[in-house]
């Protein structure tokens, strides 16, 4: 009967994944061909106008109360604009980063109830219910969203909510009606039961009480699951709530304000639970999101999902977890510092060419209101249908030019999802993708095409206020800085020597004429790109640089980044990020990245080192796109640590008051230039042949691969009763429940798995289901290691990214970088002078 059960438990697993790896085969037919909600509604991208009220206001330093301010930021970029005109685009764009969701209250639904099996649950994360451990009075410190002002506590349920704890908007003088939800203005989108037995409400949605999530009448919210609803049991009932078939009364939508709007370092509320709009920015990132915490409603220490979200720090976010390349590889959300200098940035790089899909994105030449002569009128050429862009994506891989880059950004969150999710199973990824069209956006999404049609005022509004926020004017910001001038001169000239080739816009003439010049970018970069490296050890180029830092205007309108790409063999940084996939051509953003990205040439060989015996070896970087990283603007760096692209190095602190700003940055900066003060569970090697302490993540106890009865196949519930009796380390209480996985474990090794590697996959996975399955109940970690010990060779073999510590590399000015580049580490002095340069960025 053992072996009879096993076998029908192999034969689940098995159909499971067959169906699994043939659904890419039935979608790429279905691909094309689906419409959007609000197209099958009737509705056109023009009934979707942009709202123009200014209700942020206060927000960005107030920019938008100035109209000559406006006018004069704006006017370098669209010569002869009004102060009229200039705020009213600017007012616009701010609107949509804030509360335009463009339709993707779908698609976070789809992902509670079908794809993430009820982990996540953003219904939940916006309610303050008793029964929650958390809401609105820590909602900030908890899980690091920013509570709307004008909201308070829910005082009980909402009867205008169906009973949802929901926070409750308070009366004032600074406190006005929402004008977003105005339903007269903005009609929503009647489809379903909208307009029916439930409100069709504003496209806008209701505010929430959390910046950047808005709420819609769910239109699958018809009669009999308005019969069947019941907020208590939703709250409370596990039997009730981990349920694939129930329907909501309200979906949440996501805005890019979400991950982007923080407090402005600057000028930070007294009270973190409870800023006002003024103690906010549009462009910081969202630095203090806890992305393990919003997205897993009801973490459990023993469940892997919950650990496996832990790997990703506060600020930091895997932008690939819904659109999953099998990659684990949290990164820090993009702050948008001086985007004027950058997009001039873009202008003196060498061209990118775009064909097929690429060429399908919108330009500025694609609106009529930016004038020939406008500077931004030079980033894309149409004729030779070469772009020349800043890069936002840590990897540089958004290269269509910058509205381009920034619509892909709706859709990565959830614009368009009825053909988006067709190109990849979410939260999965393969075992096959393909890339989602714009071609066919256009042709089915009203959404998509309003989205198009506002980007541009969103650029705009970025333009005219994305100008760093600086320690000199934060509360107590001067005490931290020094008033030595010969020490900060001192820091000038080390920056000038060791980092402006990287974290400068403003560089000798030379590096673009001679280097990055056309026809650089692409299968000839890497030899650009080391020319270019070996001439900024020279003097020439030091002498030069040092006249550039030494100006008073340094650090005005400067990009404090090349945006070039840097191979990651020189940066030694994890590599799990610069070996994205998603980018790649015939991958889901082709459309969405250059010809040129796609033709870079491999790097070369990276070293990594086995997560149990530390043993180094070397792995060859593959090409076609990957490999690099290009580096991150240091405009305001006194606010921005931790540090690296993982926020792996320093300290964190909630607050976000300037103190604990300092701190984090005090501690992660020293950490960067003295890496034997990092953090670590291991040692970590380096080409120098140096180590330091290094940081794998580990499961910090057993835990186990889960998922509830009520998002199975119902004919899994006809047979659990018997499978759990024969398997209890496979089935428990009706639930999957595979483990456990021993304590100590990588995370990685299991979550970087290659589904495109499927028999090997299948056969890997049958064989961890029965060897799990011949241990006893309540197994020791000593018998799951025993279990997973031999498996390692073969989870290793299958792994998309074998680089498992997260916080080594970058080693300039320190005695950690290769004799071979031929600069000794700074004295202890140089890098203190640094460190008091830094700070005024």
């Amino acid at each position: 009967m053992r072996k009879l059960a096993m076998v029908v438990l192999v034969f689940l697993i098995g159909v499971g994944l067959v169906l699994v790896w043939s659904c890419a085969t039935v979608k790429k037919i279905e691909s094309g061909h689906v419409r959007d909600e609000a197209l099958v509604a009737g509705r056109d991208a023009a009934s979707f106008p942009a709202a123009d009220e200014d209700y942020f206001h206060d927000m960005d330093y107030g920019i938008t109360e100035s109209p000559e301010a406006v006018r004069a930021a704006l006017d370098p970029y669209v010569p002869g604009i009004s102060a009229q005109d200039a705020v009213k685009r600017a007012v616009r764009g701010r609107n949509n980063w804030i509360v335009w969701t463009a339709g993707n209250d779908r698609f976070w639904d789809q992902l509670s109830r079908k794809f993430s099996l009820g982990t996540i649950d953003l219904l939940r994360t916006i309610s303050t219910h008793p029964s929650l451990p958390h809401g609105r009075p820590d909602r900030w410190k908890y899980y690091g969203v920013v509570n709307e002002p004008c909201f308070r506590k829910p005082t009980g349920p909402r009867s205008d909510r169906y009973g949802l704890w929901l926070d409750e908007r308070v009366s004032g003088p600074d406190c006005g009606p929402d004008p977003f939800e105005n339903e007269q203005r903005y009609p929503g989108v009647k489809i379903g039961a909208r307009g029916k037995n439930i409100p069709t409400g504003s496209f806008y949605g209701y505010a929430t009480g959390i910046v950047g999530l808005r709420l819609f009448p769910n239109p699958d919210f018809d009669e009999k699951a308005a019969q069947h609803w019941d907020a208590e049991k939703y709250y409370k009932d596990p039997a009730y709530y981990n349920d694939k078939n129930l329907v909501k009364p309200y979906r949440v939508g996501m805005s890019c304000g979400f991950c982007h709007v923080g407090p402005n370092p600057s000028n930070p509320p007294t009270d973190p639970e409870n800023p006002t709009w003024a103690n906010l920015n549009s462009n910081p990132g969202a630095q203090y999101f806890w992305v393990d915490r919003i997205f897993v409603w009801n973490p459990d220490e023993k469940s892997f999902a919950s650990q496996l979200f832990n790997t990703s720090r506060p600020g930091a976010l895997d932008t690939s977890f819904v659109s999953s390349d099998m990659i684990n590889n949290p990164r820090t959300m993009n702050a948008i510092y001086n985007l004027g200098p950058r997009l001039v940035q873009g202008l003196k790089w060498g061209s990118e060419p775009l064909a097929g899909g690429e060429r399908d994105n919108k330009q500025f030449q694609d609106y009529d209101f930016v004038p020939a002569s406008s500077p931004v009128m030079g980033l894309y050429d149409p004729n030779t249908h070469t772009a020349r862009v800043p890069h936002v994506l840590k990897d540089g891989s958004d290269s269509v030019g910058s509205l381009g880059a920034l619509n892909r950004v709706y859709i990565n969150i959830g614009l368009f999802s009825e053909e988006w999710t067709l190109h990849f199973i979410p939260l999965v990824g393969g075992p096959s993708t393909s890339p989602i069209r714009i071609a066919d956006a256009e042709k089915n999404s009203s959404y998509w095409k309003a989205t198009e049609e506002q980007s541009p005022d969103v650029a705009l509004f970025f333009l005219a206020a994305s100008p760093p926020d600086l320690l000199k004017n934060a509360p107590g910001g001067t005490a931290y800085l020094t008033g030595d001038s010969a020490q900060l001169n001192r820091g000038k000239e080390v920056f000038a020597e060791r980092c402006a080739r990287c974290h400068s816009s403003k560089l000798p003439e030379k590096a673009f004429t001679d280097f990055f010049r056309p026809g650089s970018i692409g299968p000839n970069y890497l030899k650009s790109w080391d020319d270019y490296w070996k001439w900024t050890k020279t003097a020439e180029f030091k002498d030069q640089m040092k006249q550039i830092v030494m100006r008073d205007d340094f650090l005005k309108d400067n990009a404090m980044t090349t945006e070039a790409r840097v191979p990651v063999t020189l940066l030694e940084t994890n590599a799990c990020s610069p070996l994205a996939t998603n980018a790649l051509a015939g991958n889901i953003w082709d459309n969405f990245s250059s010809s040129a990205y796609k033709s870079l040439p491999a790097v070369g060989k990276v070293q990594i080192q086995d997560p149990f015996t530390y043993q180094t070896s070397w792995y060859d970087m593959p090409g076609g796109g990957r490999g690099y990283t290009r580096p991150p603007s240091l405009c305001s760096l006194w606010s921005t640590a931790p540090f690296l692209l993982n926020n792996t190095v320093g300290v964190f602190k909630w607050t976000g008051s300037v103190p604990d700003r300092m701190e984090s940055f005090n501690d992660g900066i020293t950490q960067m230039l003295w890496p034997e003060k990092r953090k670590g569970n291991m040692t970590a090697a380096t080409l120098s042949g140096k180590q330091h302490p290094g940081w794998i993540d580990r499961t910090p106890n057993q835990s186990y691969l889960t998922a509830s009865a009520g998002y199975l196949p119902r004919v899994f519930s006809g047979v659990s009763g018997v499978l759990e009796k024969l398997h209890p380390n496979l089935i428990s209480d009706g639930n999957i429940k595979i483990g456990p996985i021993p304590t100590d474990t990588p995370i990685n090794l299991i979550s970087n798995i290659d589904l495109e590697k499927k028999w090997d996959v299948a056969k890997l996975i049958v064989a961890i289901a029965n060897d799990l399955d011949a241990l006893p109940p309540n197994a020791t970690d000593e018998q799951a290691r025993n279990v997973f010990r031999p498996l390692v060779p073969k989870l290793l073999e299958v792994s998309k990214c074998r680089d498992f510590v997260v916080n080594k590399g970058h080693y300039f000015g320190t005695d950690f970088l290769p004799a071979s580049e031929g600069e000794p580490g700074l004295s202890d002095a140089d890098k203190k002078a640094l460190i008091e340069f830094l700070k005024t960025f």
